[in-house]
């Protein structure tokens, strides 16, 4: 006895139990590899794509990891050589003028000024202006002389008791009433602007600008919570 074969046309959607058998089978196997399928692209990939940025991510984190074991373990030697530099600087601060020094400094650089052969023009300190660590002092001048008397200058400053750095602002050398003048040619040079000079604040000073800090601080705190 031959079977009868199915024809997919007179397979009605709407009554699947009137089915032939073979052909619900095949209707079941399609069904349930549409299931599996749309579960590996709906849950399984997902959760596949999820996996390998936690695996990308752990990579990272141990490498971070590693990175600041390294660091913690240079951290001693670090703080100690740290140490070191904040002593050396320390000593070098101390080489400066002190506050009740500096008056008596800058006489000493005038005088030095003098005695080299110079003409001091102008000589006048401003006023103070505090630093983290340290204060630095203005002074404008005005000197007139020779390249020798110059370098006599530099040379006395160099050799006064107590360190003193001399850095120069707007400063301009020239000869002496422009060129072609009679102080010209006699090789008279004008060395004009201003010149700073720096001395090291005391402990009391520290103190002071570390409160002010701190108040200012504290003061900017409370206008920004307004």
């Amino acid at each position: 006895m031959s079977q009868k074969k199915t024809n997919l046309k007179d397979l009605d959607l709407n009554n699947i139990g009137n089915w032939p058998k073979q052909a619900k089978l095949v209707f079941c196997v399609l069904l349930a590899l549409l299931i599996v399928v749309l579960s590996y692209l709906l849950v399984v990939r997902g959760m596949t794509e999820e996996l390998e940025g936690l695996e990308q991510r752990e990579v990272t984190l141990r490498q971070e990891f590693e990175k600041e074991q390294k660091r913690a373990v240079n951290l001693d030697p670090l703080k100690q050589q740290l140490a070191q530099m904040e002593q050396v600087l320390q000593q070098m601060l101390r080489q400066l003028p002190s506050k009740t020094e500096m008056p008596d400094l800058i006489i000493d650089v005038s005088q030095t000024a003098l005695s080299s052969g110079l003409n001091n023009e102008l000589f006048q300190p401003g006023a103070e202006v505090p630093k983290e660590f340290y204060a630095e002092k203005p002074i404008a001048l005005r000197l007139v002389g020779s390249y020798h008397q110059f370098g006599a200058f530099v040379s006395g400053v160099a050799s006064l008791p107590r360190v003193v750095i001399l850095t120069m602002h707007d400063i301009n050398l020239k000869p002496k009433g422009g060129k072609g003048s009679i102080s010209a040619r006699s090789g008279a040079l004008e060395l004009s602007g201003t010149v700073k000079t720096y001395r090291y604040l005391d402990d009391t000073e520290l103190e002071e600008q570390e409160k002010q800090a701190a108040a200012e601080e504290a003061a900017r705190k409370k206008g920004g919570k307004r």
